[in-house]
């Protein structure tokens, strides 16, 4: 049974904070900018809200949880609901989405801070005959550019997260991986079956289509069971784990079956749409990597060690032994099985280019 809470949910959430971030930053810079504008003249535009510490820490908690929810509708629904949209209608769509939203923030924030800086009640007529004076007035439009900027940087932020991952994308702010640095990860090398095969029946786009559906249907478990993914290479995804992570509850074994789980559960529709059931086998093993930036043009964060070459050819065997799962013999140790599991050994393989032999396990449904 997957778990209530859920590592989408909290990669969900890191990925939504930045956006309150960005927006409570941006506020603060844009405050500084027209303070030092106007300088010591004391001069406050009578559509203005005059800004005292009350009203400051208000907009600076509106303007975070304005951010937020502009990072959970981006992230959680307009990602999906425009995702297989053209480039120029998702932005459009995009737009009048946001211009609606921000014409509701402001129509919300404005009237109470007008009401807090006139200390009276947000139905007072002052209140309302203020709004409409500033809504029509020049501050109106120095609002909406500094909420443009924040809500550009957001989104640019998100575009730039989506195609390099937000953990990839964090690791290179924070530098994490600057240096290079040692770490013990297990590694799952997912084929899928037949590819070749399918891909000539199908043809290059269509095969192409079925390739992004098959991504993505595996990508939920994947997230939900604390896994990273590395690369895709062609139709093979390598997922990796911190071992900590994966082992944790049997955190990698579940996410195999959680994987054939949501593939199993849209196989009809895939045998509609393309005329195939796309399926998988997985290696799985573990062991110490160099983690690292790398490139001059380009810079990718990558992983080196003798273990990724090692589960390649894991998985490599799993159509000689005729079953959609092996593990290596070290990694299986660290499972803490229950009546759920039964492991079932293959035997002992010396694996290409490998001079010892290591034992392989296969786990019974």
């Amino acid at each position: 049974m997957r778990k209530s809470l859920s590592s989408k949910s909290r990669r969900n959430l890191a990925r939504i904070l930045p956006f309150g971030l960005i927006w409570l930053v941006f506020s603060w810079v844009f405050f500084i900018v027209e303070y030092a504008a106007v300088g010591n003249s004391g001069y406050i535009a009578s559509t203005a809200i005059d800004l005292n510490f009350e009203i400051f820490i208000f907009a600076s908690l509106a303007i975070t949880i304005v951010g937020l929810l502009v990072g959970t509708i981006e992230l959680v629904y307009l990602n999906q609901a425009f995702a297989k949209k053209s480039f120029i209608k998702k932005i459009t769509y995009k737009v009048l989405i946001y211009l609606f939203f921000l014409f509701l923030v402001v129509l919300i924030a404005f009237p109470i801070a007008a009401s807090i800086e006139l200390q009276t009640n947000i139905f007072d007529s002052r209140v309302w005959e203020k709004f409409f004076k500033y809504f029509l007035s020049i501050t109106n439009l120095s609002t909406g550019v500094q909420m443009s900027v924040s809500l550009g940087v957001s989104l640019f932020y998100a575009e730039i997260s989506e195609n390099i991952g937000h953990g990839i994308l964090l690791n290179f702010f924070t530098g994490k991986y600057h240096a290079p640095t040692e770490e013990k990860r297990i590694f799952m090398f997912a084929d899928m079956k037949s590819s070749t095969t399918i891909a000539e029946k199908l043809g290059h786009i269509e095969y192409f289509e079925l390739l992004k559906e098959y991504y993505n249907d595996l990508s939920d478990a994947i997230v939900e069971y604390s896994g990273e993914i590395y690369q895709y290479i062609g139709d093979e995804i390598v997922v990796s784990w911190k071992y900590k992570e994966g082992i944790e509850n049997n955190n990698y074994i579940k996410c195999f079956y959680a994987m054939k789980e949501d593939l199993g559960k849209r196989a009809d529709w895939y045998q509609e749409k393309f005329g195939v059931k796309p399926d998988f086998k997985a290696g799985f093993h573990y062991g110490k990597v160099t983690t690292g930036e790398i490139g001059a043009l380009k810079k990718e964060i990558i992983f080196t060690g003798d273990v990724l070459n090692t589960t390649a050819r894991i998985q490599g065997l799993c159509n000689e032994y005729n079953v959609d799962l092996l593990i290596s013999d070290d990694l299986i140790k660290s499972l803490h099985l229950d009546s759920e599991y039964q492991t079932k050994s293959v035997g002992k393989n010396e694996l290409r280019g490998k001079t010892e032999t290591i034992e392989l396990f296969t786990i019974l449904e």
